[in-house]
Order: C-alpha cells, then structure tokens, then sequence
C-alpha cells in the first residue's frame, strides 16, 4: 500500500531525515527548485529553504561516495534530494498546461510539452518524495567545474540516457564514472537520466512525504 506522510509541524523534520550537510560539511549543491533555474522557470512550491534533506541512509551513502571521489580530487555537487508531494503535484499540472512553455527551448527543444508525462519525464509518485533519491553530478576541486556530462541537469531528451551514444567518448566516461561510484555504495541509476540516482535499500519504499524543505 502507497502510503503519504506528512509532519504535525510544517517546519520539522521527520525522524531519520537529515540535512546532508550535517554528514558532508562542505558539500557543494545548487537546489534548482528553489531558484528559478529549473524546467518551469520559477521556485517550485514546497521548497522554502536553500537545503538539502534526504534520509539517514541515504546521507550515509553519499558520504562514502564523496570520500571516494576525493581520492581523485572530484567532489558531488546536488541538485535535489528529498522532494515534497506538493512539488510533484505541481509539476504535474504544468506538465497539463499547454500555454506555459517558457523554458522549453533549455529544456525539452527536441520535445513536444504534451510527451513528458507519456515518456516518464514527470510521474504522479517520484522516488525523490520517499526520500533517498538524489540527482547529482561530479565537480573538480581544482577549478569547481561540472565535469561534462553532454547534457544539462533536467534536460528532457534521449541524449540524457546513459546509454545515448550520440554524446562524446569522454562524456560517456564521465557519465560511467558517476553511474559506478554511486552504484559502489548502494545507489541504482534511471535509465531515462544520467543525473538520478536511488539508494537501492531505501528505509521508505512505498512512503511518500509531503513535508516541506526549509
């Protein structure tokens, strides 16, 4: 059974929730949706705060992923982590309304606005709200630069899998570096996006929470 959580108190945090920089002090994240640099073009309800909240397992896990990366003088840099229903619920009624295509030429060019629901862009449930999903990338520590992944975070577009040959010999590599270090600690990749990542024992598998990040 699919249950929906929510706290008493809008401003706690469930038990076994964390702010991941509480595990990674020095953590690099740019939460785009709580910026207006995200596929809608504004902040998205539910998020208040520029933080990062996911659950203790899966902050565990980052924190060994990033130990990992260190030995190599690269870092994670998050997009998202924990996400509200709310959240959800909002990009599904975008994705319903055919007048607001602001930001369709950064982030689905190749793509008609009524595809992203039928190709799995955006669901009704997403991981992300069970909380021990991330979307992320690696950044050099020498000069704090993405390494190139052929894509931006969010794109809605083929050449976002993974698998998608039609990118670099090089942005292939880094895309397997990323797919390899987090599946070393546990997480499991979509095949739709090289950036999304989930903690393959999640604590919360049939849970979605609709608490909001603040």
């Amino acid at each position: 059974m699919i249950e929906y959580s929510s706290t008493t108190h809008a401003t706690d945090v469930p038990d076994n929730f964390i702010y991941l920089t509480e595990v990674i002090p020095k953590l690099r994240f740019d939460l785009r949706y709580y910026s207006d640099d995200n596929f809608i073009g504004q902040p998205i309800p539910g998020y208040h705060s520029n933080v990062m909240i996911v659950t203790l397992q899966a902050a565990m896990a980052l924190k060994k992923v990033q130990q990992d990366l260190a030995y190599s003088n690269f870092s994670l840099k998050i997009f998202d982590g924990y996400r509200p229903q709310t959240a959800v619920d909002y990009f599904v009624r975008w994705a319903h309304d055919p007048d607001d295509q602001r930001m369709k030429a950064t982030y689905y060019p190749n793509m008609d606005k009524s595809e992203i629901i039928p190709k799995g862009y955006i669901v009704e449930k997403s991981s992300h709200s069970r909380g021990s999903t991330v979307d992320l990338t690696i950044m050099s520590n020498d000069d704090g630069r993405e390494l190139d992944m052929g894509t931006a975070f969010d794109v809605f577009d083929q050449k976002s899998w993974p698998s998608d040959t039609t990118v670099t010999v090089q942005q292939r590599a880094n895309r397997q570096l990323l797919r390899s270090v987090m599946s070393k600690h546990g997480f499991i990749g979509l095949e739709e996006e090289w950036w999304h990542f989930t903690l393959r024992d999640e604590p919360y598998p049939d849970t979605y929470f609709d608490f909001p990040v603040k």
